[in-house]
Formats: structure tokens, C-alpha cells, sequence
């Protein structure tokens, strides 16, 4: 296993062999490399499973074509094994991190998080990034031997320094904040916002919160709707849109391929020594390719993120989560048993309401809301 990456991977690659280990020490399997286990460990957890009902912009009753929490990961991790793949860098940890990016987030998605967060000011906050980790290092109880799943220190590291426009947390010392995170993890930020740049707009126009008429407004959208015209003339509406976001989704990740490679070389990257220590990103898009897609971010941001109809849903949610919480808060003897015996403190209080509501998956949280409010809902 060891002979095979040294054979094929990148001399900056996350290797198996240069792995930092494990909080609870474990023999090795006799197929399946460190990063492969903490895959599999992901895929089998109860948060994993949770993610099929969870918010990433439409909330699950509104329609069954619309992206979840899990479909999202799922596309993450395809289109983050490619940039793998052609870097020559280590596919099972990027498949592993592109799986867990998500686990931490509460129901309703980003509505959720910032509820969550106020609620907590006063005992940390809430950020899903952290709260992802508290999940594989505590929460799942899988296991007699350890605590959570006892992930890898590259999958754990990789886990808090994921880092988009919505995504920063306070990272443990032990994690090594004044570091970059390996390659593997870059790369997940990457396909992170190419998978839901690329299929919110996908499920924006589904749901007719976005138009095609609109969006020609913004050239890196219409120039390449023209390019798939000329290359299919009578092409119909179905398939004309998903051939424009495919390739869309194409030109994102050729760039970032073409520009990371760029970077690696000139910045004579030799090991992963080297990609910890430098001051920046090495994965990224070019400059013209950033300025090529901000349009289309803006227009996503201004027509779907702050349409009347997904903010009618962010705010029903904050309302509901709100409501959730501090009805435990008053009386915890409504949690289930389970949870009440964690709680010794005002402070334990606190943080097993929330960690129990951020495990909560969209239809999950309606449902309880309605056994708390409806006087006629059986609890």
C-alpha cells in the first residue's frame, strides 16, 4: 500500500505512511490504508446518514429534485477526486474530507448556523466546522475501544481549516492554526464552491426563483449557453441547461488544475512540508477566472440567496430552531433521557441543547417544533 503511493502520488501528497496517526492508537488494516478507514468511518456514521435531510438552499418538503446535504457532499467529493487525480495527490483523503465537510451543519443550513450561534454567544458560539468535529471526536458513539471515530490527524486537521466565504472557525492548537492544511484539504475548498456555485444554480432555476432570460445578463453564463447552442443547434430547454452547468463545472476545474499546477512550480513545492509552511493557498482558480465568475456569484447572491421566498424559509427556521432551543432550555427535562444525563451544569445545559438540535435534520426539527406548540399534536 505504502509502495503504491510512493509509486503514484505527488512528493507534496498527504502519504499514509507520514501520517501524524490516531488519539487512540490502533493496528493497521492489511488492505485498506489510514485514509480509506476514516472514509468508510464517515460514510457508516449516523451524521453522515443525517445529511439526506438537510437544507442546502430549498428545504427538504419543497420538491425531491433539489440538492441535500448528502447529494452536495457526493458532487464535492466527484469533482474533488478529479483535482486529486490530475495533482497526483491522495484521492482517499480528499474523498474523506469531501464526505465529513458537512457533517456539522445544523438543519435549515446557513439559517440554522447563525441561530445557533447567537444562542450560544455566551458559552462559544456555534460554527459547523468545529461542531464537525466534535462529531467524529465525540458525539458518534460507534465504538468500545474510543470516543467518536478516532480519525487521522490529517482528516481532522483538514476538517476545521475547511475555509470558503462561509466557512472560518477558531482552530485547536493541536491542529496547528498558523499552518496551511495539506493539499487534499485545498482542494476540497475548491470543490466545495464549485459544487454549489455550479448546482444551486442548477436548483435555482428548477424553482423558478432564477430565470435564463435574467441570468444573460451575465457573460460567463451566456458565453457559454452560445457555445453549447452552436454546438447543438435545436437543442431542448432540459438538456441545454444541464450541458451549460456541466461545462461550466469544467472550466472551473480545468483552471483550477491548470493554476494550482502553475503554483506547485513556481514556488518549487517539494514536499508537504513545503505546503504547510507557505503564507497562501497553492489550490486556487487564476485571476481572470475570478473575475470571470464574480458576476455570476453576485447574481446568485443577490437573485436566489436574497430571494423573498428563500428568505421566508431562513426566517421561519431561525424562528423554529429558536423556539426549539429555548423550550429545552426552560425545562430539559423534555430532552430525551439520553441527553439529560450529560447535563451537570447550566453551561452542559447549553451545549447538549445544541448539540442535539444541530443533529437534527429539517423534517426532524418540524416535527418536534410541532409536538412542542401544537396542543393537538401527540408528543
Amino acid at each position: 500500500m505504502h509502495e503504491l503511493e510512493d509509486r503514484y502520488l505527488a512528493s507534496y501528497a498527504a502519504k499514509s505512511k507520514d501520517s501524524r496517526g490516531r488519539r487512540y492508537k490502533e493496528p493497521e488494516h492489511a488492505y485498506r490504508s489510514l485514509y480509506q478507514r476514516d472514509r468508510d468511518r464517515i460514510i457508516h456514521s449516523a451524521a453522515f446518514r443525517r445529511l439526506e435531510y438537510k437544507t442546502q438552499v430549498f428545504v427538504n418538503h419543497e420538491g425531491d429534485y433539489y440538492r441535500t446535504r448528502l447529494t452536495h457532499s457526493l458532487e464535492v467529493s466527484q469533482i474533488a477526486r478529479t483535482l486529486a487525480k490530475a495533482l497526483r495527490l491522495n484521492e482517499e483523503l480528499t474523498e474523506a474530507l469531501s464526505l465529513a465537510h458537512d457533517l456539522g451543519h445544523t438543519p435549515f443550513g446557513h439559517a440554522g448556523e447563525e441561530i445557533l450561534n447567537k444562542l450560544m454567544k455566551d458559552y462559544g458560539g456555534f460554527n459547523h466546522n468545529l461542531h464537525t468535529l466534535k462529531i467524529v471526536d465525540k458525539l458518534e458513539e460507534r465504538y468500545p475501544e474510543f470516543p467518536g471515530l478516532n480519525l487521522t490527524w490529517e482528516t481532522r486537521e483538514g476538517i476545521v481549516k475547511h475555509t470558503t466565504s462561509y466557512d472560518k472557525a477558531r482552530i485547536p492548537r493541536e491542529l496547528e492554526p498558523h499552518l496551511m492544511p495539506s493539499l487534499e484539504a485545498q482542494i476540497v475548498d475548491i470543490a466545495d464552491e464549485i459544487a454549489y456555485d455550479n448546482h444551486d444554480l442548477d436548483d435555482g432555476l428548477t424553482s423558478g426563483l432564477i430565470s435564463e432570460s435574467a441570468l444573460e445578463s451575465v457573460a460567463f453564463w451566456r458565453n457559454t449557453k452560445e457555445k453549447i447552442e452552436r454546438r447543438f443547434p435545436g437543442i431542448e430547454a432540459s438538456k441545454k441547461k444541464h450541458q451549460i452547468i456541466r461545462n461550466l463545472i469544467a472550466i472551473l476545474v480545468d483552471d483550477a488544475i491548470e493554476e494550482s499546477s502553475r503554483r506547485l512550480k513556481q514556488y518549487k513545492i517539494g514536499n508537504i512540508d513545503d505546503v504547510r509552511k507557505h503564507p497562501g493557498r497553492l489550490v486556487d482558480f487564476s485571476d481572470a477566472l475570478k473575475q470571470q465568475r464574480q458576476p455570476l456569484r453576485a447574481f446568485l447572491k443577490k437573485e436566489l440567496y436574497s430571494h423573498y421566498r428563500v428568505n421566508r424559509m431562513s426566517d421561519k427556521a431561525r424562528r423554529f430552531i429558536e423556539e426549539i432551543f429555548r423550550a429545552y432550555i426552560h425545562n430539559t427535562a423534555m430532552l430525551p433521557a439520553e441527553h439529560q444525563q450529560k447535563i451537570k451544569t447550566k453551561k452542559d445545559a447549553y451545549e447538549v441543547v445544541c448539540d442535539y438540535i444541530a443533529g437534527m435534520t429539517d423534517r426532524f426539527a418540524l416535527d418536534e417544533h410541532e409536538k412542542l406548540f401544537n396542543p393537538y399534536k401527540k408528543v
